[in-house]
């Protein structure tokens, strides 16, 4: 049943939205740590969309990447990327400065490169991190090729960068004032209520413990924010565990009151999906005796076959000379399946990217 409803609420299965840009928001974040893969996260999940939707909506602002909530790199709608990053903003900045005292960056650098920065993207221009990084350097900070990263992370952190439009399939970086339009602003409290609300229906069902690590907030915080959404999450008991379910999925869309269930699902989903990360446990969907398969000790996730909720084998992108789209395999090599939802997997992957088995 978890895996059920957690297909449908994460809408790969019975998708409903053909905008990324709803998309995005209804999902509340999605972890895009790997730029290329994230894409193919979000296309996964819309209804009926052409291949280069998601990367218009990055293009146009509609949505953007930056680092956010745990923090780490995320596509949040532009719409809420304002209220997102005053709840997590002192977060990201205490991250980073903890490794930025490593390389001895001190708050005065901090404010000059973030000066620096504005400089250069102002008007509407856009740089990738190469970029920054070499200007940095000839404006006299020292190392900032090296450093970079933590010059940029402390930029959005304090919202002065996100996201840019690609420019030759590289991301680029460009100022937040010129992409992210003011939209209606939020109390800290209305901002937990949001937070706590669009995870809670794209993710259920889910745990308080779940719902702490995918935001990073702290205990409490979660706790306040869930306590001010109380009337719409309910407590579901399945098989042994007991899980929070928002109200959405407690009417006709929740397969236990008479909602239609879904058929067979097969989705080649790329490393570090919402489908697995964004859950402290997730025995649910995932075997033990294979989750060093699915991703290991460090943090590091690989791309998964998910069917039918259960994640059962691995795939990756066909490279180089080998012929075809993509390579897959199962975890139990006498699993059973039916070829033709694979073959229509990877034709959908293919399409994607523009590549032809």
């Amino acid at each position: 049943m978890i895996p059920h409803l957690r297909l449908q609420s994460q809408q790969l299965a019975d998708p409903v939205f053909d905008s990324p840009r709803e998309l995005v928001s209804w999902m509340g974040a999605v972890q895009a740590q790997d730029y290329r893969m994230a894409k193919w996260a979000l296309h996964l999940r819309l209804r009926a969309a052409p291949a280069g939707a998601v990367d218009e909506a990055l293009r146009s602002g509609e949505i953007v990447r930056t680092h956010i909530m745990r923090p780490t790199w995320h596509f949040v709608a532009g719409e809420d990327i304002r209220w997102m990053l005053m709840l997590s903003g002192k977060r990201v900045r205490l991250a980073n400065e903890s490794f930025g005292r490593r390389f001895g960056i001190s708050e005065a650098q901090y404010c000059r490169c973030n000066d620096l920065i504005g400089d250069m993207l102002r008007g509407g221009k856009s740089m990738t991190c190469r970029e920054i990084g070499s200007s940095l350097e000839e404006a006299g900070i020292p190392d900032a090729s090296q450093l970079v990263r933590r010059f940029l992370l402390r930029a959005e952190s304090d919202g002065i960068i996100c996201s840019g439009p690609d420019r030759d399939r590289q991301p680029t970086f460009a100022l937040f004032d010129e992409r992210v339009p003011r939209g209606k602003e939020l109390s800290r409290d209305e901002a937990l209520a949001t937070l706590a609300t669009r995870y809670f229906r794209s993710h259920t069902p889910a745990t308080l413990q779940d719902f702490v690590w995918w935001s990073g907030l702290s205990l409490s915080e979660a706790r306040r924010a869930m306590g001010s959404i109380h009337a719409d999450l309910e407590t579901g008991r399945f098989g042994g565990s007991e899980l929070l379910v928002h109200r959405y999925w407690c009417g006709s869309r929740d397969p236990r009151t008479g909602g239609r269930a879904a058929g067979e699902v097969l989705h080649l989903l790329p490393p570090y999906d919402e489908y697995l990360i964004s859950y402290k446990e997730r025995g649910e969907v995932l075997s033990e005796r294979y989750r060093s398969k699915a991703f290991n000790r460090w943090g590091i996730f690989y791309p998964v076959i998910l069917h039918n909720g259960h994640i059962v084998g691995n795939w990756k992108p066909a490279t180089g000379k080998r012929k075809g789209i993509c390579e897959t395999s199962f975890f139990d090599p006498k699993y059973y399946f039916d070829p033709v939802l694979l073959d229509h997997a990877v034709k959908r992957y293919g399409e994607f990217t523009g590549k032809r088995g």
